[in-house]
Order: structure tokens, then C-alpha cells, then sequence
């Protein structure tokens, strides 16, 4: 086969990337790609909170970009754990905006320590010349995918 029959065949990009995914670890829901035994959509969100500050419940599902009810079973989860805290909106009497807790923020950390050295690792083993190439490649897939 070509290579440029095999660059247009969605076959080869699906098997690239059921590849990364499984090597990734994102194939496991309940264990962050970084090892942590957290599900991935709540260390997401602990990292878009801890990020901002605090976030109202919609941009939070904006920024995850899941469905209102997911993230709504989300951040009872999270209040589950003690992570996160609904607060009054300063700006607005009847609004709430989601906060971390101490807990949360703790959590948050250890979550970005541990990303930290995974994508350290992971860079330290892509090739120099590779690496611009690579970190194109993932902006043109989210692209993509945002259509």
C-alpha cells in the first residue's frame, strides 16, 4: 500500500489512535493517564477549578465540553468527596459558582505534580526534532475535532 493511500485511509487513524489511547491509559475511566485513581472527568474538572478559582456550573460543562447532567453528577461527586464547594455568585444574589475546598485544591495539586512528571517523562522521550511536529499534530486533531 502507498503512504499516501494510507494517509487517507480513516481505517489507519483509527488504529493510530485506539493505539495512543490504550498506551495513554484513557481506555481506563477510573485511573488518570498519570496513575492517579481518580476518574479522568473528575481530575478535569479539579484542574479547571483549580485553574480559575472558581467557575459557574455551565462554563464548567463548556470547558469539559460534556452534556449539563454529566457535569451536574460530576460536581456531586466531587461535593461527595469534600473536593468542592457551591457558593453564592459575588456578582449575582441567585447564581452559584463551584469552589474548591482545601481538600480539593490538595487534591487538584497532587493531581498536577503527578501530570507534571508523566508529560516530563513523555517528552523526554519524543525525539528533539519530533517535537514541534508532535504538538502540531495534537492542535490540528482538537481542530478537527471541534468541527
Amino acid at each position: 500500500m502507498s503512504k499516501d493511500r494510507r494517509t487517507d485511509d480513516p481505517v489507519v487513524l483509527q488504529k493510530a489512535l485506539g493505539n495512543f489511547i490504550r498506551a495513554f491509559g484513557l481506555h481506563q475511566p477510573e485511573t488518570t493517564p498519570c496513575g492517579q485513581a481518580i476518574p479522568v472527568s473528575e481530575a478535569h474538572a479539579l484542574g479547571e477549578l483549580a485553574q480559575e478559582g472558581e467557575l459557574r456550573q455551565v462554563e464548567l460543562s463548556r470547558r469539559l465540553r460534556l452534556q449539563k447532567s454529566t457535569v451536574s453528577r460530576l460536581v456531586g461527586q466531587l461535593s461527595a468527596r469534600g473536593w468542592l464547594e457551591r457558593v453564592p455568585a459575588p456578582e449575582d444574589g441567585r447564581g452559584v459558582v463551584l469552589r474548591l475546598t482545601s481538600s480539593g485544591r490538595r487534591a487538584a495539586q497532587n493531581l498536577d505534580d503527578a501530570r507534571r512528571e508523566r508529560f516530563s517523562r513523555l517528552l523526554e522521550s519524543i525525539p528533539d526534532q519530533e517535537r514541534a511536529g508532535v504538538l502540531h499534530a495534537l492542535d490540528v486533531m482538537v481542530e478537527a475535532l471541534g468541527e
